[in-house]
């Protein structure tokens, strides 16, 4: 029989959990890792829905991207994710920042969905393992550029146009602002992430640096039944299920905007 530790083991050999940041908590986090595990649930995130959805399958185990529990807590009562898939008997297993960096992972998976030639990693400070991917892809704008992702993601996109041709372009999925200023060292012309602030875009705009926030769920969920089939692949005997996300995000239009 599998066991869940069976299943931590392969996914610590793809992304190394010692690649995750000094401030995630990816790795085993809720149940037993010696039981035996029959079908397993991949998500992106562990939230009501998830388990509601867990539950109906018959999961084992949860295998997510976001960790369920991501800072220190002082209880675990009624409501709480990390309570509630204790006492489903549903065990949990995150890999956050360790799949952002591994090769065939996060972002990998982003470059080649947004065509990015010869992508390979790029240290910051953050991440010296190299989370963000640096490729070719050639546009004549940020407009162009910001249509192409938007339309490779099918999402909406929020950029700025640094006002030069692109051939350069960095990814990174989720939240990649926090690199925005090496990546602006580093000449490239572009930045496609998933979220980014207000102060980001100041910062881009006056740097001459197209960057592109194409939303946190979208830049990350594709890795999600990539890694599925990977498990899949790895272990036939065991069921593994791709959890569908709803997004409790709905986007308003005013009327003048219609």
């Amino acid at each position: 029989m599998v066991k869940i530790k069976d299943i931590y083991d392969y996914i610590d050999s793809i992304a190394p959990f010692s690649l995750q940041a000094a401030y995630d908590n990816s790795g085993f986090i809720v149940g037993d890792i010696n039981r035996n595990v029959r079908r397993v649930g991949v998500a992106l995130d562990i939230t009501g829905q998830t388990l509601l959805i867990a539950k109906r399958l018959g999961v084992d185990l949860i295998v997510s991207h976001h960790p369920v529990l991501f800072e220190p807590q002082k209880s675990f009562q009624s409501g709480d994710m990390a309570f509630e898939l204790a006492s489903a008997g549903i065990a949990a297993l995150c890999a956050h920042t360790s799949l952002d960096c591994a090769a065939g992972g996060v972002n990998d998976i982003l470059a080649e969905l947004l065509d990015i030639e010869k992508p390979e990693p790029f240290p910051t400070a953050e991440f010296p393992s190299g989370m963000v991917r640096t490729g070719f892809l050639h546009m004549d704008s940020g407009e162009e550029l910001a249509a192409h992702t938007g339309k490779m993601l099918c999402a909406p996109v929020r950029y700025c146009d640094g006002g030069r041709s692109i051939e350069t372009v960095a990814v990174c999925g989720g939240a990649g602002g926090s690199c925005l200023k090496e990546v602006i060292d580093a000449g490239i012309d572009a930045f496609i992430t998933g979220d980014a602030s207000h102060h980001h875009f100041l910062m881009a705009a006056q740097c001459g640096l197209t960057l592109i926030a194409a939303g946190h769920f979208e830049t990350e969920n594709p890795v999600v039944p990539v890694l599925a089939e990977k498990l899949r692949l790895t272990f036939p005997d065991i069921e593994f299920s791709v959890i569908e996300q709803e997004l409790p995000v709905e986007t308003y239009y005013p009327d003048i905007l219609r």
